[in-house]
């Protein structure tokens, strides 16, 4: 049954495959299999061997196609020992997550101009939301790993590292800009740019 434009399909309502939602193009609803809305290896530890200790396995729309336009996605997250997921945003989505294993201190900061830091320890079992837009971080306290698992209010959330962003942009952003904006001398800036 056709309805403006739209193909329903068994309660499914699914745009034809000329269009693009969410930068993804969406399938034919004829062609529509099983493997379509599956995903496997939330299972497997991830690799935390990087600077930061830490791996985060996605399950987005592009991972996941039959997530498009469903507004909602999942991570797991593994932290080496005192490893972190550090500062970052997703700007499209509210985040909630849940501690599988380990211990984990997390937190998020309020907007401007307030700037509070909302923090928590959490363990096994144990939740926290972060609101849309904030930046927030998890941070592994325990001498062993620690797994988390997280749903996002998108299908496609975003993620922007702040060190990244800013100390990673290509091309750079002005190291004066930044001097200014940080309060440091520009060699601090330079030197953080060369990390990035």
């Amino acid at each position: 049954m056709i309805f403006n434009g739209f193909h329903v399909m068994e309660n499914i309502m699914l745009i034809y495959c000329a269009v693009k939602v969410n930068g993804l193009v969406c399938k034919d609803p004829m062609q529509v299999q099983a493997e379509d809305f599956f995903f496997s290896g939330l299972h497997l530890r991830g690799n935390t061997s990087n600077p930061v200790g830490s791996r985060v396995t996605t399950v987005f729309a592009a991972q996941l196609p039959g997530l498009n336009t469903l507004g909602i996605s999942m991570v797991r997250i593994d932290y080496a020992p005192w490893g972190q997921n550090p500062p970052h945003i997703h700007p499209r989505a509210t985040e909630i997550l849940t501690v599988l294993e380990g211990t984990l201190q997390v937190g998020f900061v309020t907007s401007n101009p307030d700037n509070r830091f909302i923090t928590k320890v959490l363990k096994k079992g144990d939740v926290f939301v972060f609101p849309v837009g904030l930046v927030h971080f998890q941070h592994n306290v325990g001498n062993g790993y620690a797994v988390a698992i997280a749903a996002l209010s998108s299908q496609n959330p975003g993620a922007i590292t702040i060190a990244n962003a800013v100390f990673g942009a290509n091309p750079p952003i002005p190291g004066d800009i930044l001097a200014k904006a940080f309060q440091v001398d520009k060699s601090v800036v330079e030197q953080l740019q060369s990390k990035f």
